[in-house]
């Protein structure tokens, strides 16, 4: 409290007047008893003087003792003071206020001495006649220019003490009164005065809250009206600055949510300040535990903190890349110090290359599978011509074999360069669907009953369990049979003789799934994840014939009538092929 300008400037002010006022109170007492004894003494001294003229005949006569004692008490009732008549040798001949038989020899007497100087005496003591404080004064009494005696006249000082007690009792007084009207003063001029602070004030902690349109700033014309004037300058730059900060900050933080690259800054000290939500999913951490952490506790990855450690050391940019085999991830990593931006910070960016490797391996993948497609019926081709160049031509029966075959081998390469072709244009959204309300029943009976002869003669059981209740599903009923026919393809080609094939349907939600499943050799797990993928074959496959391009046709053109399909199967014990379409 005593911290604040109102108490500042009212103490020192009260503290002023209080002192000033206890210091005239000092002065006048002083002045005022001073003045009281000087004006006593005079007017005593001069009554003194007169009654010392008219003793003076009676110091010599001989009863003078008694007369002397009575012109005493007469004289101090006519001067309303004590008179005390003294011979030269200190004994007491006249005394108003006692018995002069009781009384003490007063030679020693400070006033009586100096009287018998022939000098005025005057003296304040205490008086040990009548035990009070007593103001003296003595002239001496002459005879032919001889002391003879001292006449002594004196006053009490209660009287003088108590007038003194009254004026300063009344300039204590004046001076509390001054010091409370000096408070009250100072509180109406400091409030005054810090009325229009007190509202700066208030609109600063508004200003300080981001309430930058705060209409309690005081307008005035003096200092105050400067101070805020200069505030709402501030304020309104403030607000203004702060709007950009915010779309700036807003088109910060709406690039960094969307960037596909993982974004970490970090401060001198090498703890995260920023990190964006593709960096949190590449190393599987959220912003609320990496802020303030260590580099190297939220990234846990040694080639990446040497990279980042050895760009602070050398205030290069440096990169690496950065393969991370838990989570199938290949990173380029960039570190790069910010210098003037952010001195002391580093930024890293981390590139998920993962999907272009993955590309270029399915890249890499196709050709080397077409190429391989390719080169079987064109060696072959080539060894039938070079059979028939060398003679085979004049061997009508064997030419006429070399000739289907190279028809086959053809063939062979027709269907590669059509299932291409299709693939292609299922890929590219080029393949125009026909859809149809069709039933589950009236889609599977067609496939099974193309697929029955083949499978007849690989000696396996064909069955369709399909319920005639199923709902109608969406299609075109040609696609989808040629999906079909692929699925049972493969079934009679895997499947032993004397095994079985089931071809069924059912609803699941608002889905019909059809299911043809075999108790044929199956799919290892390791392949299982990839008969989807163009060209792909497992070992069992290549040696059986075929593209490799069957499943990935049927994966497409059941995605492209809004469905799924996927695969179970154990070795040894048969697979079975899912797919799903909505209901109609």
């Amino acid at each position: 409290m005593r911290n604040t300008i109102r108490w500042r400037i009212a103490i020192p002010y009260v503290v002023l007047i209080v002192a000033f006022m206890g210091g005239l109170g000092i002065y006048l007492s002083n002045f005022v008893r001073q003045s009281y004894e000087d004006k006593w003494r005079t007017d005593l001294l001069a009554s003194d003087r007169l009654v010392a003229r008219q003793v003076g005949p009676l110091m010599d006569s001989t009863a003078a003792k008694g007369s002397l004692d009575v012109l005493a008490k007469d004289y101090a009732q006519q001067l309303n003071t004590r008179v005390t008549f003294i011979r030269a040798d200190g004994v007491v001949l006249g005394e108003s206020t006692a018995d002069i038989n009781q009384m003490e020899n007063h030679f020693t007497r400070p006033e009586v001495l100096q009287a018998l100087s022939n000098q005025d005496g005057y003296q304040i003591r205490f008086s040990t006649t009548l035990n009070i404080m007593m103001l003296y004064v003595a002239v001496p009494i002459t005879q032919n220019g001889q002391v003879v005696g001292v006449a002594r006249l004196s006053v009490p000082l209660d009287k003088l003490e108590a007038d003194l007690n009254r004026m300063q009792m009344t300039i204590g007084l004046a001076t509390f009164v001054a010091a409370l009207l000096a408070i009250l003063l100072a509180i109406l001029i400091t409030n005054s005065a810090i009325r229009p602070l007190q509202q700066l004030t208030k609109a600063a902690r508004r200003l300080g809250t981001g309430d930058f349109k705060t209409t309690e700033i005081p307008d005035s014309e003096d200092e105050f009206g400067h101070l805020s004037q200069a505030l709402k300058h501030m304020a309104v730059q403030l607000d203004a600055q702060i709007d950009d900060l915010n779309v700036e900050r807003g088109k910060l933080a709406a690039v960094l949510s969307q960037m596909t690259d993982g974004v970490i800054i970090t401060n001198v000290e090498g703890l995260v300040q920023l990190i964006n939500p593709a960096a949190e999913k590449i190393f599987k951490v959220k912003a609320s535990f990496a802020l303030g952490r260590s580099m190297v506790e939220i990234v846990r990855h040694h080639q990446l903190v040497e990279t980042w450690k050895k760009s602070i050391e050398s205030g290069e940019q440096q990169s690496t890349t950065l393969e991370i085999k838990a989570e199938n991830l290949f990173l380029q990593s960039v570190v790069i110090p910010l210098r003037e931006m952010l001195p002391g910070s580093t930024l890293i960016l981390c590139q998920d290359l993962t999907r272009l490797r993955r590309l270029e391996m399915v890249r890499r993948d196709f050709v080397s599978n077409v190429s391989h497609e390719l080169r079987t019926p064109l060696a072959s081709l080539k060894a039938l011509v070079e059979t028939l160049q060398e003679g085979a031509l004049e061997d009508p029966p064997a030419a006429r074999r070399f000739l289907t075959r190279m028809e086959i081998e053809i063939d062979t390469l027709t269907q590669l360069v059509q299932e291409l072709l299709e693939l292609s244009r299922i890929e590219s959204g080029r393949v125009p669907l026909e859809l149809k309300p069709v039933t589950p029943q009236a889609l599977l009976t067609p496939a099974v009953e193309r697929m029955s002869l083949q499978a007849e003669r690989a000696g396996i059981s064909l069955r369709l369990e399909c319920p005639s209740n199923l709902p109608q599903v969406q299609v075109d009923a040609g696609r989808m049979e040629q999906v079909l026919v692929n699925l049972l393809h493969n079934a009679i080609k895997f499947t032993p003789p004397n095994g079985e094939i089931v071809v069924s349907a059912y609803q699941e939600d608002h889905a019909v799934v059809f299911r043809v499943k075999d108790t044929g050799v199956g799919i290892a797990p390791g392949d299982l994840p990839r008969i989807f993928e163009r060209f792909y074959k497992v070992d069992r496959a290549r040696s059986s014939g075929g593209t490799g391009l069957g499943l990935s046709i049927a994966r497409h053109m059941v995605e492209a009538h809004g469905g799924r399909i996927w695969a179970e199967s154990e070795v040894g014990k048969g697979s079975t092929f899912y797919f799903s379409l909505p209901v109609a």
